[in-house]
C-alpha cells in the first residue's frame, strides 16, 4: 500500500491511497476460496472448481464486496498510522480500478479525503473558579405550595337559588354538542361537572356559561383548535346545547392533619416535610443546571481551538430544522387565530413564511460551533480519564422514556435495541453530565445564597438560542383579470426580523 498526502489545510487532509493488484488479487481469491464449496458447477465435486474458473464466472459478483473491505482496511490503516481521528466518515473516490483488463489491470487507486478532530489540551481545571447559586425553600414557599396543592383538593356545595356562577365556581350540566345540526361522537353527557376556569374544556365553552344560573339554558358557541386530537372535529365550529342543572360553589379546604392524612401522612408537618424536600430537589436542580451553564460558558471563552468545519455544519443544520419548524407552528397558529378572528377567511392567511436572513443564520452558526467546540473538549476529558455509561444506566433512562407511554413499554424498548444511533442519543446526555461531574470536582467552587427568584432570572438570562419571529412570506405578484394587464400586490414586505434575542436551549 502506498499513501501519499496530497492535501493539508487546517484539519482538512486528502490522501491518494493506492493498492497492488497482487493484493486485490489474494483478497479476492481468498473471498473466492470461502464460497467455492457452495458454487456448484458441471463437472466438479463441490468445492474442487479451479480458482481461475471461479473468478472467470463468479469474479464479478464478488468483487465489490472484496473493493469495500479493501478500502475499509487501508483507509483505517492510513488513519492510524499517522495518529489521526477522523471528526466524520471520510469521503472515499476510486479513482482507478479495471476488473476486465485482467490480473495486470486490478491495480486499485482511490483518493480520501477527510476531516480530523484538532489536537485538544486539556486545561487545569483547579484554576477555574466559578460561583454556584444556591437558594433553599422558606416557610412562605412550602405553605404556598400546600396551599396550592388544598386548592386543588376543594369539595362543592349546591350554590343558593338565583346564585350566577362565577370563575371557580363548578356547574352541573347536561349537554349535546352539534356541528351543522348534527351530533357527534362524544358530544353529549348528562350530569357532568364542570370546574369553571380550570380549562378543561376547549377554549371559549368555560366563559360562556360564567353568569349562568340553575334551570338556565345555554347555547355554548366554540371553535375546536385545528390541532384538536379527533381530526373529524379539528378546527370545525360547533354548538353545545348547555342545561345547567345546579350551581356550586366551591368549600375551603382546612389544612390541617386530616388533610395531611387524605394523602397518607401522619400529619401536617410531615406533609410539609415532604413538600419542603420536593421544592429543595428542583432547587438543587436549577443550581445544578445553573452550574453546568456557568462552567460551559467559562471553557468555551477559554479554550479557543479549531473545529471541524464539517461537524458545524451538521450541527447548524439540526439546529436550523428545529427553527424553521417553529417558524411553521407558529404561522399556523397565528394564522388559526386570524381565520377565526375574520370568519374563516383564508384568503388572507397564508402559513408560508419567510426564512430568517443571514445575520440570524450567523448567530445559530456561532452557536453551532460552540456546542462542537464543548463537545470535543468534554470527550476528550472523558476519554483521559476512562469515563463510562454503564449499560444499566442506560437502561434506567429509556424506562424512564418508555413510562411516558402506558401499554407500549415494550415497543419503546425494542426500538431502541433495534437503533443504535437512538441508543447512542440515549448515552450521549448521560456521559456528558458524568464529564461536568468529574469536572466540577475539580474546579473552584463559591456558594453565594440567593433567592429563588434570582435563581430563576439567572436562567432565564443564559438562554443560548436567538429567538426569531415568524414572518409572512411575500406573495409573488397577482395577474390581472385581462390577459393583457399586469399589477404588482400592493401589500406591503414582510418586515426583516428584529435582531432576535435568547431563548431557552439545552446545553
Amino acid at each position: 500500500m502506498q499513501v501519499t498526502e496530497t492535501t493539508t489545510e487546517g484539519l482538512k487532509r486528502e490522501f491518494k491511497i493506492s493498492i497492488p493488484g497482487n493484493d486485490i488479487n489474494k483478497r479476492l481469491d481468498a473471498q473466492l476460496e470461502t464460497l467455492k464449496d457452495r458454487i456448484r458447477l458441471p463437472g466438479f465435486r463441490p468445492g474442487k472448481a479451479p480458482l481461475s474458473l471461479l473468478r472467470k464466472l463468479h469474479g464479478k459478483s464478488v468483487i465489490g464486496q472484496v473493493l469495500e473491505e479493501t478500502i475499509n482496511a487501508t483507509s483505517q490503516r492510513a488513519l492510524e498510522d499517522r495518529s489521526l481521528r477522523p471528526a466524520l466518515q471520510p469521503k472515499i473516490e476510486i479513482t482507478r480500478f479495471d476488473f476486465e483488463s485482467g490480473d495486470g489491470g486490478l491495480d486499485l487507486e482511490y483518493t480520501m479525503s477527510v476531516e480530523v478532530v484538532p489536537a485538544i489540551s486539556v486545561p487545569d481545571f483547579s484554576k477555574l473558579k466559578l460561583e454556584r447559586l444556591v437558594a433553599a425553600a422558606d416557610d412562605s414557599e412550602v405553605d404556598a405550595e400546600v396551599a396550592r396543592i388544598a386548592e386543588g383538593q376543594k369539595n362543592f356545595k349546591t350554590a343558593e337559588a338565583g346564585h350566577e356562577a362565577r370563575k371557580g365556581d363548578a356547574v352541573l350540566i347536561d349537554f349535546a354538542g352539534k356541528i351543522d345540526g348534527v351530533a357527534f361522537d362524544g358530544g353529549t353527557a348528562e350530569g357532568y361537572l364542570l370546574e369553571l376556569g380550570s380549562n378543561s374544556f376547549i377554549p371559549g365553552f368555560e366563559d360562556q356559561l360564567i353568569g349562568a344560573k340553575a334551570g338556565d339554558e345555554v347555547a355554548v358557541n366554540v371553535s375546536f383548535p385545528e390541532a384538536y386530537p379527533a381530526k373529524n372535529l379539528a378546527g370545525k365550529a360547533a354548538v353545545f346545547d348547555c342545561k345547567v342543572k345546579e350551581v356550586r360553589t366551591p368549600e375551603p379546604v382546612e389544612v390541617n392533619d386530616d388533610f395531611a392524612k387524605n394523602f397518607g401522612f401522619d400529619g401536617l408537618e410531615a406533609f410539609k416535610a415532604k413538600v419542603r424536600e420536593r421544592i429543595e430537589g428542583e432547587l438543587k436542580a436549577m443550581t445544578r443546571s445553573r452550574l453546568k451553564r456557568s462552567l460551559l460558558d467559562a471553557l468555551a471563552e477559554s479554550e479557543k481551538f479549531e473545529v471541524p468545519a464539517g461537524m458545524v455544519e451538521l450541527e447548524f443544520q439540526q439546529i436550523w430544522r428545529h427553527v424553521m419548524e417553529d417558524l411553521h407552528h407558529q404561522a399556523h397558529a397565528e394564522a388559526h387565530d386570524h381565520d377565526h378572528a375574520h370568519d374563516h377567511d383564508h384568503e388572507h392567511c397564508s402559513h408560508d413564511i419567510e426564512e430568517p436572513g443571514e445575520e440570524v443564520k450567523a448567530e445559530y452558526r456561532a452557536i453551532a460551533d460552540r456546542r462542537v467546540r464543548l463537545g470535543l473538549l468534554l470527550a476528550e476529558v472523558g476519554q483521559i480519564n476512562k469515563i463510562t455509561v454503564p449499560q444499566d444506566e442506560v437502561t434506567r433512562a429509556i424506562a424512564r422514556e418508555a413510562r411516558r407511554f402506558p401499554g407500549q413499554e415494550k415497543q419503546v424498548f425494542e426500538f431502541y435495541q433495534k437503533n443504535p444511533q437512538a441508543m447512542a442519543q440515549v448515552r450521549a446526555p448521560i456521559y456528558e453530565d458524568k464529564v461536568v461531574d468529574f469536572i466540577l470536582e475539580l474546579v473552584e467552587l463559591k456558594d453565594k445564597k440567593v433567592s429563588k427568584e434570582e435563581l430563576l432570572k439567572s436562567l432565564d438570562e443564559e438562554d443560548d438560542l436567538p429567538k426569531v419571529k415568524a414572518e409572512p412570506k411575500k406573495k409573488p405578484a397577482k395577474k390581472a383579470a385581462k390577459s393583457d394587464e399586469a399589477a404588482e400586490d400592493k401589500k406591503p414586505a414582510a418586515k426583516k426580523p428584529a435582531k432576535p434575542k435568547a431563548a431557552k436551549a439545552k446545553e
